[in-house]
């Protein structure tokens, strides 16, 4: 029997968009009575919510996860400045964007097909497991090139990170978070004497980032390391969400995989076009959460210090009011209005390097012979907010065995 489709499980469900339709049909702002929140699903609705100095990404009684709280991987939560508000983080956001906004976007991709190349002779892509892998390795060790890291030291980077990352759901169990803060641990760590080390590497990343930090007043060591961290966190999910969606949608849409394969010369400008509709089309977080800490007015209800507000971003991408005929996956979409990667104060830094990655991702895999892209099968990850899907083994695979 078919669970009913909720905002918890709409994130993983095979189709959430018609039950988004539905919510953005209905009242501007919704409570709802069992879960005890107010649901934003249409775009302008969500944009206020985003913008509004009332309305905090954590709640003030509670700044880190209580699952997390007092262990190595609440305290790098604590310091990362897309969880934090106010004048405090208000210098590290500055000097996080300043420096990715200097990243070579040419050696990002020069990165990325050289590590394509590697974890392809590693893993078999062409099998599920292979390309989950694949996908979910890929951004780590393409952000910890830019880093600085050996290149023997990626493979355990990307298990840290894969540790990592489950403590940050709520659906983690007892075991996941135990091993979270080992890896919290590692990768404090690691970052420690990579950091040590960047001053032997003036020209790089890390040292462009110390410099920037120390023009502006930000002096907080440990905080740049943990930023560092949630920067790698950010980028790893995201990438593979956006990626894994990519292809999904490649299965989808069988004439969009010809449109591409038609014109080589074109490949690259079509693929980034392709990264950002499907971002805005089949979101990888497809909802975040906002925290009342005052009252005050959103689309004329009165809410309440304490109030809990679920900001479907995935249901404002496919609003008609910001995005015409937003059912359908359009490469030449014009002034394409996405909201995957946040809004406002806290929008994702590293959009760009996840787009830039994700589409020299794509570029090698259709360059790879005789992968069948209509063969995979999928699941999603279990979350209440990311769709990144699990891929399965594909047809031929089955057929082989």
């Amino acid at each position: 029997m078919t669970q009913p489709i909720t905002i918890l499980n709409a994130a993983c469900h095979p189709n959430p968009y018609p039950y988004y339709a539905s919510l953005r049909a209905g009242q501007a702002l919704v409570f709802d009575t069992e879960l005890k929140c107010w649901i934003a699903s249409r775009a302008a609705i969500v944009q206020q919510v985003l913008e509004s100095p009332a309305c905090a990404v954590r709640p003030v009684t509670e700044p880190v996860p209580r699952n997390i709280a007092g262990g190595t991987a609440g305290e790098i939560f604590s310091y990362l400045v897309r969880m934090n508000e106010g004048q405090a983080h208000a210098v590290p956001k500055q000097v996080i964007q300043s420096s990715l906004r200097k990243l070579d976007l040419s050696g990002i991709a020069a990165y990325t097909q050289q590590h394509a190349a590697l974890l392809t002779s590693k893993y078999d892509v062409k099998a599920g497991n292979g390309l989950t892998h694949y996908l979910f390795d890929l951004p780590i060790h393409v952000m910890g090139n830019v880093l600085g890291f050996e290149e023997n030291t990626l493979p355990a980077l990307a298990n840290w990170m894969a540790d990592f990352v489950r403590c940050l759901s709520p659906l983690s169990t007892a075991e996941q978070i135990d091993a979270a803060h080992v890896a919290a641990k590692a990768l404090q760590d690691s970052f420690r004497q990579l950091l040590q080390e960047s001053q032997a590497k003036p020209h790089g990343f890390l040292a462009g980032l110390q410099s920037e930090a120390e023009l502006c007043g930000w002096q907080h060591a440990d905080g740049i390391l943990f930023n560092l961290i949630g920067l790698l966190s950010q980028t790893y999910e995201a990438t593979a969400g956006l990626a894994g969606n990519s292809l999904t949608a490649w299965q989808a849409h069988p004439n969009l995989l010809q449109d591409l394969r038609a014109d080589p010369a074109a490949l690259p400008a079509k693929l980034s076009e392709l990264v950002a509709e499907v971002a805005r089309h089949d979101a990888s977080v497809q909802n975040t959460r906002r925290f009342v800490t005052q009252a005050c007015e959103i689309s004329g209800q009165a809410l309440q210090a304490g109030d809990v507000i679920v900001v479907l971003l995935a249901a404002a991408n496919r609003d008609a009011a910001v995005n015409p005929d937003p059912d359908t996956l359009q490469l030449s979409r014009p002034d394409r209005k996405v909201f995957t990667f946040g809004h406002g104060r806290h929008a994702c830094p590293g959009q760009h390097i996840a787009e830039q990655i994700t589409g020299n991702c794509l570029h090698h895999l259709l360059n790879m012979p005789a992968f069948d892209f209509s063969a995979l099968r999928w699941t999603y990850r279990p979350s209440l907010n990311g769709r990144i899907p699990v891929f399965t083994h594909n047809i031929q695979n089955q057929e082989n065995t």
